[in-house]
């Protein structure tokens, strides 16, 4: 799988230890920085991976920040992006059943380098239900994007 990520200055060491996840487990990576612990805006970052996934240049977008709020707000403001910001396993599993979420929103602050490799595997190996009731609600989703 092609994997777009991004984080903030905050993030650093995070990003960095799931890139080389990524990598170890066959997935190719796009990284779109930060580089360095010197301060930035996220925003920039989180827009290059959300427009990554909208562009279909990659399958799927991760985001970091201290606490992955931001980064999940700026993801979800590109069109055809489904960000879900997740804090354990069960929420990864289930915004790919439920939402197929293409970007997982991390908080470097709340999630230590084990416990987000564990929550990337289960995004990553997750597969969408193809539900009815999932996917009517997708549709509604991507209906209310026309009107922005």
């Amino acid at each position: 799988m092609k994997v777009s990520i991004g984080c903030d200055h905050s993030a650093l060491e995070l990003k960095n230890v799931i890139i080389k996840h990524l990598e170890e487990n066959g997935h190719e990576v796009i990284d779109r920085g930060t580089y360095t612990k010197d301060s930035c805006d996220y925003t920039d970052y989180g827009y290059m991976v959300a427009k990554d996934i909208q562009s279909g240049k990659v399958d799927r977008g991760i985001v970091i920040c201290f606490t992955g709020i931001g980064m999940s707000m700026i993801a979800n403001k590109v069109k055809g992006v489904r960000c879900a910001l997740v804090c354990n396993k069960d929420a990864a599993i289930l915004t790919r059943e439920h939402n197929d979420s293409n970007c997982l929103a991390l908080s470097a602050k709340y999630t230590g380098p084990a416990f987000a490799k564990e929550i990337v595997d289960a995004w990553l190996n997750t597969e969408f239900s193809h539900n009815e009731r999932h996917q009517r609600r997708i549709d509604k989703i991507t209906k209310y994007e026309e009107d922005f």
